[in-house]
């Protein structure tokens, strides 16, 4: 079981990308971020200590990507920021040609997550980005559930060639965890009876883990986590599952994300999957809070223990 370090002074993860920024860029010296209007009201001093590898292109999310692929093409390594649904689903095209049919690197990071701005309306919300991403080739996905974490993807994957999505939450994890790309056992479940196998298997993704840990406080069920659902680490589900598995993957965006990856993982086994995320079937058109969207979606700690507990327990 993975022992979490210790809860260090919280900070939100968007305002710990804009914090790392600068120290970034006086690091790599081939990183120019590239924005479109959103954020850059946060750079000041990285935009005074840095001219000319800040690049804010308007409120034009096709050039964003254009401009990223540009630059790529160039030698350089971009890091490209806005809001989920105007970095994913509005320049889909762009990244699907510009970044991946090129074959050219590029870290991008948004915010939002799939309703943090909720009073923005429809137009704001991206709860399908992550399977947007994951239907490309070549891509990683990181979602961190701490500050901490963001800063450590983000200085690594700076320094990388790949094309990486780093997706930002307003919720967050009280504590950091492991990013690696493996799945990691947080909580074991207690005694399990010999004749019953493994105890049953939640997996977290994300900033989802608190949030399960607590739904599951007093259920006799194990929690694993990860930051990175694409790929997905499979030999490590594969351990933790067991041979007849029994378990339920709780995502912060659309639900069923990470099916297809889970059955491959698994095709050989007996296996009852449940996938709890944003469901796609509903949309809410009344705007709220984001608690009162995470309520509405069942993603909130009432909402998980309602689907979890009656199918695992």
């Amino acid at each position: 079981m993975t022992a979490l370090a210790p809860a260090p002074q919280a900070l939100d993860l968007r305002t710990r990308f804009y914090a790392e920024l600068d120290p970034l860029l006086d690091a790599h010296p081939d990183v120019d971020v590239v924005l479109a209007v959103i954020g850059s009201g946060y750079m000041g001093r990285a935009i005074a200590r840095h001219p000319g590898r800040i690049i804010d292109v308007g409120i034009r999310e096709q050039a964003l990507i254009g401009v990223a692929g540009g630059l790529a093409l160039a030698g350089r390594r971009p890091i490209v920021h806005t809001f989920a649904s105007f970095l994913v689903e509005r320049p889909y095209e762009q990244v699907k040609l510009d970044l991946g049919h090129q074959d050219v690197g590029a870290v991008l990071v948004s915010a939002g997550a799939s309703y943090d701005v909720s009073a923005g309306g429809r137009t704001h919300q991206s709860p399908a980005d992550v399977a947007l991403i994951s239907a490309l080739p070549g891509w990683t996905v990181h979602v961190p559930g701490h500050a901490d974490e963001v800063a450590e993807l983000l200085h690594r994957e700076a320094a990388g060639t790949g094309r990486t999505y780093i997706r930002l939450s307003g919720q967050r994890n009280a504590r950091p965890g492991p990013v690696d790309g493996r799945l990691h056992l947080v909580r074991d479940g207690g005694e399990t009876p010999p004749s019953s196998g493994s105890a049953p298997l939640v997996v977290a993704v994300g900033p989802m883990l608190d949030t399960v840990l607590d739904a599951v406080a007093d259920l006799p069920v194990r929690v694993a986590w990860t930051a990175t659902p694409h790929p997905l680490d499979a030999d490590g589900l594969r351990v933790l599952a067991g041979p007849a598995p029994v378990l339920a993957v709780v995502e912060p965006y659309l639900e069923g994300t990470s099916a297809a990856a889970v059955a491959a993982a698994l095709v050989d086994r007996p296996s009852r999957v449940l996938h709890v995320g944003v469901p796609g079937e509903s949309e809410l058109r009344r705007y709220g809070t984001p608690r009162e969207h995470a309520a509405a979606h069942g993603l909130d700690a009432a909402g998980v223990r309602r689907r979890v507990a009656p199918f695992l327990v």
